[in-house]
């Protein structure tokens, strides 16, 4: 905010000024109109329609240019603040000359018009809003009324979003200083047009007894309100759906920073800051490259969407990546470079904030700052560090570079005072990573000061998160560099790759102190047993992620980076070894549970065979869990706990008793003898003819609360009959859904094309049939938000299910104006893959099928199998995100497994053309 004599448009625009607005040629056209027209109404319908084309040139041009030079985002935004200038002008020029001209000078000198708020600032991006205030004597004339309201028409018949308010010079100082949004807009106040000594008293007047004696409030009044804004986007840097504008390390934190700066010193550009001393010429640099690219950012939303957009939802991040020039690269795609680049930017927004507020602290504390001085617990600090603004900093910049393992060793004392690391300290280190050599990396003081801060002080999260936001990580551990700010593009990670590790490992602290134990009982009495190896789980958990967004599997690449890297860190050669394993397996029994049928024993002697060992299931099992509640806040859920735990004590009884005594007869045997004590108050002649109406898969497929259930439906059913039972399982974050009818072809194809119709997406799903010919099929749904279907939700669903197998409603027809991809989702593409496995199980062939996920993929998978005969026994689905892994147990008409490759080949053809239809079907 500056005071000024005259109009002086924004510098370096990325046009011409003529080829943004011709001023001379518009001026002389409203001329003309005016020579030519009779009444006001008509002059200002002509004006409206002259500069409505005026402003569709020069928005049409600067995006030109922009598609040019998208990265130029300083001069663009400058141009349509520039753009907006010349409309205002040019409409305040024709409604005091041609629609209420003056009769007095005291008229001419009654009205000025200030750009406020972001347009002060002369940054607008394509649709930004317009902020105007009109400044007035203390009592506005009639005139001047008029004038601000035919302004106010034309701006808004030319369909600018258009903020305003009317206050004489001293209102405006009242309401600033009982409102600090009001407050903050006049901060970037900038004069447009008409009485000049307003704007200059309003300047003065806002600075001498306002600004200047305010310091202190208006920094804790920005700081709060910037805590509040970043809750509200979920506090959280490193979200895959950033809002380029709000979010955390976005725009508005960097404007915050000159809000705060202008406040106090009055500066008019964030370079100023170098001479005052808060930021070297390098990170000056630093903030002007991440404002300049979130500007640029945000200038292609806005002209994307065709509307003020600041959500980098998934569809525009393709879209943005694409005209920012980006393309694949290395085995990843556009987007994800792209995305990388976005966080790196996010992240020195936070670093600067870090050095900007400290620094502001040392000259103005808030009243926070004040308060937790006072009370803040003044705890020992190592010799050659001190406390200061209650930060940890070093004493001596040449004492603590001397020995370069400070550079790690500041972290741990930071752990163990509970300290926060001073600003300047943080500046000291990045500033000096390249005394991060090799020599440092072989150092075993140094790799022993890293394995401590993973292991001995409790809290490792916030020491690798600092360490990773200052490069210290990426510069002692090389290969973790590439993963720093690694975005997946895919719905079903929500963090950084780097992120998401951090997070894993501070989940595995979490579990180690119970805060975990609700949730996580086995893995937290594994974490807390003597015989746990905690360094392996650690080191693994780092690791497991490592070999991330190269072209071959991030597994096998991780475990060959871990072989190599781990030995440096400490570990004996079994330790080694056991990381490998773990970083090589690390998806296996999320892959196991998801994947597969937990209740066929091929599948657990096959799983205990991998892991070998009950050490090695427990270390599994603790870094599974880790791994998947890192992944999103949404991702874990009951289902999945079930799954694993399952899995886990299957497994730790198969090592425990052998494998040799799983086998279909034991359990079949073991469910018939529990099923007779729940048909207890049966006639004992019933409850033979129910042991003996299922074949054996039906004894070991399903849980024997299920079964009872079944044993309860089929008693007195008719062909003709369809019975139900619905009941949400609150365990499993699923509804269990029971059907019994009198078998026939395509049942399970049915009954999947009547959940899809209501929106049910099927988690896991069991059909088999009796002796007698009664189908039973057992299937376990969600709703599109992962919950189970409430007690208000099941009438509504089993009448759908009713009227679907009953012919009613045909689901094939029906899906077609369901089964649609949403268009934020359009953008992911999964490439499909069909395997068929005929040893994964005794007696049936698994079918797996991975691809795009979308509303009516399983029906139309199951309606295929059907067609060709193929009868399916189970299907588990796995959903990561817009992937889904289907994995149906199936055999063919006689009863067999599906072992002949060209009917192998047939089938994978059809179910191909199924996917590729749908996949159209669902883009329309």
């Amino acid at each position: 905010m500056h005071a000024t004599t005259a109009y002086i448009p924004p510098a370096e625009l990325l046009l011409a000024p003529d080829t943004i607005f011709n001023a001379g040629q518009i001026h002389t056209a409203l001329e003309t109109l005016a020579d030519e027209t009779a009444t006001a109404k008509e002059i200002q319908h002509g004006t409206v329609e002259i500069l409505m084309l005026a402003r569709k040139a020069g928005a049409g041009a600067i995006a030109r240019a922009i598609n040019a030079h998208p990265l130029e985002a300083g001069r663009a935004v400058r141009s349509y603040a520039y753009l907006t200038d010349c409309i205002i002008r040019t409409v305040f020029e024709v409604s005091t000359r041609y629609l209420h001209p003056a009769k007095s000078k005291q008229d001419v000198n009654s009205l000025s018009v200030m750009a406020v708020g972001g347009y002060g600032r002369a940054e607008m991006a394509p649709h930004s809003d317009v902020d105007l205030l009109f400044i007035t004597k203390d009592r506005p004339s009639a005139w001047t009324e008029s004038v601000i309201e035919s302004c106010l028409y034309i701006l808004w018949d030319l369909r600018l979003k258009v903020g305003h308010a009317t206050r004489s010079v001293a209102e405006t100082l009242r309401r600033a200083k009982a409102d600090f949004t009001i407050r903050t807009s006049v901060l970037e106040t900038r004069y447009i047009i008409g009485n000049v000594s307003f704007a200059n008293d309003l300047i003065s007047k806002l600075r001498k007894t306002l600004f200047d004696r305010t310091g202190s409030e208006f920094i804790t009044a920005k700081l709060d309100e910037r805590n509040s804004r970043h809750k509200r986007q979920g506090n959280q840097r490193y979200v895959v759906e950033p809002n380029v504008k709000e979010g955390k390390g976005g725009l508005r934190d960097l404007q915050s920073l000159f809000w705060i700066a202008k406040y106090l010193h009055a500066v008019d550009d964030a370079i100023e800051l170098v001479d005052l001393g808060v930021f070297s010429q390098e990170e000056f640099d630093r903030f002007d490259r991440a404002e300049g690219f979130l500007m640029a950012v945000r200038n292609q939303l806005h002209l994307i969407a065709g509307r003020a957009m600041d959500q980098l939802t998934f569809d525009l991040q393709v879209e943005v990546a694409s005209r920012m020039g980006y393309a694949d690269a290395g085995g990843r795609r556009a987007v994800e470079h792209f995305m990388q680049d976005y966080f790196r930017h996010a992240t020195t927004v936070g670093d600067l904030t870090r050095i900007f507020l400290t620094a502001i602290e040392a000259t103005h504390a808030t009243q926070t700052s004040r308060l937790t001085q006072i009370f803040a617990r003044r705890p020992n600090v190592p010799e050659g560090y001190k406390i200061q603004q209650s930060r940890l900093r070093h004493i001596d910049e040449t004492a603590f570079l001397a020995d370069r393992l400070n550079i790690l060793r500041v972290f741990e004392v930071a752990l163990q005072t509970e300290l926060l690391i001073h600003p300047d300290t943080m500046r000291l280190i990045a500033a000096n990573l390249d005394l991060i050599d090799a020599q440092m990396r072989n150092d075993p003081d140094a790799n022993a000061l890293f394995m401590d801060l993973l292991l001995k002080h409790g809290n490792p999260e916030r020491a690798l998160r600092r360490m990773n936001e200052l490069g210290v990580l990426g510069a002692f551990i090389p290969e973790f560099q590439p993963v720093v700010a690694m975005m997946q593009f895919n719905m079903y990670h929500q963090f950084t790759v780097d992120e998401h590790t951090i997070q894993a490992v501070s989940n595995l602290s979490k579990i180690e102190r119970g805060d975990m134990t609700d949730g996580l009982p086995t893995a937290t009495r594994i974490m807390q047993s003597d015989t746990v190896n905690r360094k392996v789980l650690y080191t693994a958990l780092f690791f497991h992620d490592i070999g991330k967004g190269r072209p071959e599997d991030h597994s096998v690449l991780g475990a060959r980076i871990a072989r190599r890297t781990v030995p440096r860190l400490g570990l004996s050669e079994q330790e080694v070894e056991t990381v490998e394993w773990l970083v090589r397996h690390h998806l296996l029994m999320s892959d196991v549970a998801q994947k597969r049928d937990l209740s066929d024993p091929r599948t657990i002697r096959d799983f205990a065979r991998a892991v070998q060992t009950k050490r090695r299931l427990d270390l599994l099992l603790v870094l599974t869990c880790c791994d998947i509640i890192a992944v999103g806040p949404d991702v874990w859920n009951n289902w999945k706990a079930t799954l694993l735990r399952r899995l886990y004590h299957q497994t730790e009884n198969a090592l425990a008793t052998g494998l040799e005594n799983l086998n279909r007869d034991g359990l079949a045997s073991e469910a018939k003898d529990r099923l007779r004590e729940r048909l207890s108050t049966w006639r004992p002649e019933k409850i033979d003819a129910e042991l003996e109406r299922h074949y054996p898969p039906y004894w070991q497929g399903l849980a024997p609360h299920t079964q009872l259930v079944f044993a309860n439906l089929l008693q007195g059913i008719h062909d003709d009959d369809l019975a139900l039972n619905l009941v949400p399982d609150e365990n499993r974050d699923a509804t269990e859904i029971c059907f019994a009818m009198a078998d026939h072809p395509g049942i399970f194809a049915r009954l999947t094309g009547a959940l899809a119709l209501v929106g049910a997406n099927v988690v896991d799903a069991r059909s088999f049939t009796s002796k007698d010919g009664y189908a039973t099929a057992a299937f376990w749904v969600q709703d599109q938000d992962g919950n189970p279907y409430g007690p208000d939700r099941l009438n509504r669903l089993q009448t759908m299910i009713h009227k679907t197998l009953s012919g009613q409603v045909v689901a094939r027809d029906a899906m077609k104006s369901r089964d649609k991809i949403k268009k934020r989702e359009a953008k992911f593409k999964v490439p499909t893959t069909i395997t068929f496995d005929n040893e994964g199980s005794e007696i049936y062939t698994l079918i797996e099928v991975d691809t795009r996920d979308r509303p009516g993929l399983l029906f139309d998978l199951s309606r295929t199998m059907a067609a060709s005969s193929v009868y399916i026994s189970s299907a588990t689905i796995a959903t990561y995100g817009a992937q889904v892994v289907d994995t149906f147990y199936v055999k063919d008409m006689f009863g067999l497994k599906i072992t002949n490759t060209s009917k192998q080949a047939a089938l994978k053809t059809k179910l191909e053309s199924a996917i590729r239809e749908g996949a159209i079907r669902a883009a329309e």
